[in-house]
């Protein structure tokens, strides 16, 4: 039988052992979870509640698209996805980035998400990387941002309809869940009859 004396000493021997792995283990989660935070960083309480209806994009995805091209063949192409919370969390960023399968960078950009309270208006923009510059999504004579309860839509005026083949396009976010969401692409040549010609599906990737 172990004496007392000899329990308590093989006791403290033992928690002498585990103490010192206990602070950096705490340590390290503490350093995840901020890291968590700075990367993607957190809704503002204080921001407007429609502010959430995008919060699906906060996190890193990757994708698979396929493109209609003019000869009417879908071709295939691949990216990522990344969603953040800004400005203290008051807007959304999130960076699109696509190549095609040989790895050849096809689109880089930006949007910028913010929604204005007093005129109860999304302010969606678009930067373009490759040549610098500005869209503005979602305009008001273009029916704005709207919400069926399941679907994200809105449509914006191309900058140069003769480079992307086409005047107006409209994006839909659809399917909508923890670890998926698909995009579609409809263009049109009078903002009146649309067609389909690009589709993307987003998974959320594993860090």
């Amino acid at each position: 039988m172990i004496r007392t004396k000899e329990f308590v000493g093989a006791l403290i021997v033992l928690l002498l052992l585990i103490a010192p792995t206990r602070p950096g283990a705490a340590a390290t989660e503490d350093r995840s979870m901020y890291q968590v935070k700075q990367e993607y960083g957190k809704l503002n309480p204080n921001a407007p509640a429609e502010l959430s209806q995008f919060a699906f994009l906060i996190g890193n995805w990757s994708f698979e698209a396929k493109v209609k091209m003019a000869d009417g063949q879908w071709h295939p192409f691949k990216g990522t996805w990344r969603g953040r919370y800004i400005l203290d969390g008051y807007a959304i960023s999130d960076e699109y980035r696509m190549t095609d399968l040989s790895g050849k960078l096809i689109v880089l950009g930006l949007n910028l998400r913010a929604y204005d309270a007093i005129k109860q208006t999304w302010n969606i923009k678009w930067l373009n990387a490759l040549t610098g510059t500005w869209m503005n999504l979602a305009p008001s004579e273009l029916g704005e941002v709207r919400s069926d309860g399941q679907s994200m839509i809105y449509a914006f005026k191309e900058i140069d309809p003769v480079d992307s083949a086409h005047a107006y396009t409209r994006a839909t976010y659809t399917k909508v869940s923890e670890t998926h969401f698909t995009w579609r692409g409809e263009k049109s040549a009078d903002g009146n009859a649309w067609s389909e010609f690009m589709v993307v599906e987003c998974h959320r990737s594993r860090e």
